[in-house]
Formats: C-alpha cells, structure tokens, sequence
C-alpha cells in the first residue's frame, strides 16, 4: 500500500509508486488534499470520502492516517507492506511527531503491517530531482526489506539532496537527532507567523539530521 501526506497528485507519490511497481502490486490510497503537519491527527466524529480514480487508486477526504485505517478496516485490504512517502522534504530528528508521512507508517505498525515512511530532503535554491529520488529510495527499501522484522517495526527514510550521482550516495544507519527544529517568531501586533530556518536546526554528530545534510541516505528504524 502507498500513502503520503502531500496528496493523491503530488510528484513525490509517483515516484515512490515507480520504485514499487518494481515489488508487486501496488495499492494507493492517499490524501485527496495536502496533509503536511498533521502529525498523527485521526477522524472519528466526521464522514470520509472515498473517491475511486481507477483498479487500486483512491483518494480519501482525510489523513495520512486515516488513509491506512480506511484501507486496512474500512476497506478489510491485506498488505506486505505500507510506504508512506516521498514526502516533498525533509522528515528528520523532532519532525516525525509532527509529520503526517511519518504518522501513516507508524499507524500501519500499530495495526500489525510494516511501513516505511520516505522523504526527500530538499535544500534550497536547487531543482527537485525525483529521478534521482527514485533511485534512492530503491536502494533504501531493498536495504530494509532484507532486514526481517516484526510486523510492528516502522522505519524513516530521508533522501539528502542535490544528488550529483546517485550510485555513489552513502547509506547510513542512524538514531534520531534528539534537539528541537530552530523555534522563531515574526511578529506583527498581537499575530506571530512562524520563521524559522530548517537548516538551522541542531545537529548532533551520528544523527539522522548530520548524516543527511552531510549527503547520506538515513534509515532510522523508530519501532
């Protein structure tokens, strides 16, 4: 199955849907909107709209979240595995209690199926490269894959960016960053509009957070 937090047309859900066309059949239900930062926000007192776009391909008027449970119980589906992702940035260190990609893979574990929840880390001013994502993120989950698990065992995936050769991209098994995200305020009169710099974070040595800024694909396994 294959979830995101981005929407049913975000990029980054094409090409995760590329590297697992490669493993089997693929089922997608994703967000029919973009569910950036919700954490691992459920709805229990509202109605969820399912929309069919075609054999396996859904939208829901939901969460990340909400998407596994729906696939999983509402629809009674059956999965190897949940990828959530490629989500449009980085999902490192303090990030994943707010992420939505992070919170659907953590819900698919709660319910007994291994998830996988990848993001690509984009660095400003350089263009997306979701070629090169691809590519990554194979490496990644056949890295994972061989690794047998639980069934509710999670893991986070960050893609670092620019790549200049994919091939030669280091691999790196890591920990959570344990700081909080650079926390900034503008303010205008009594409004605050949020302003910090995600490259401003901390960054602990051996963390998911160096080890991608310094160019690395990070695997942290979180459950």
């Amino acid at each position: 199955m294959l979830t995101n937090d981005d929407g049913f047309d975000a990029p980054g859900l094409a090409a995760l849907r590329e590297v697992a066309g490669g493993l089997g059949e693929v089922f997608t239900l994703a967000p029919a909107t973009q569910q950036s930062y919700v954490g691992h926000r459920v709805s229990t007192a509202t109605p969820l709209l399912l929309t069919t776009f075609g054999p396996n391909q859904f939208k829901l008027a939901g969460t990340p979240a909400d998407c596994v449970r729906v696939a999983l119980r509402g629809l009674g589906e059956s999965f190897d595995w949940v990828f959530s992702g490629i989500n449009h940035g980085g999902n490192l260190g303090a990030d994943v209690y707010t992420s939505g990609t992070v919170a659907a893979a953590r819900e698919a574990a709660l319910l007994g199926v291994p998830a996988i929840a990848l993001s690509q880390f984009h660095r400003r001013p350089h263009p997306d490269d979701w070629d090169s994502s691809v590519s990554l993120a194979r490496r990644a989950i056949e890295k994972i894959l061989l690794d047998p698990a639980p069934a509710i065992s999670y893991w986070n995936v960050n893609l670092p960016h620019p790549i200049a050769d994919p091939a030669q991209v280091p691999l790196t098994e890591c920990s959570l960053d344990p700081g909080p995200l650079d926390v900034a305020f503008a303010r205008q009169g009594d409004e605050f509009l949020y302003a910090g710099r995600y490259m401003d974070r901390s960054c602990a040595a051996g963390s998911d957070v160096s080890a991608c800024f310094g160019g690395a694909i990070t695997i942290t396994r979180l459950g």
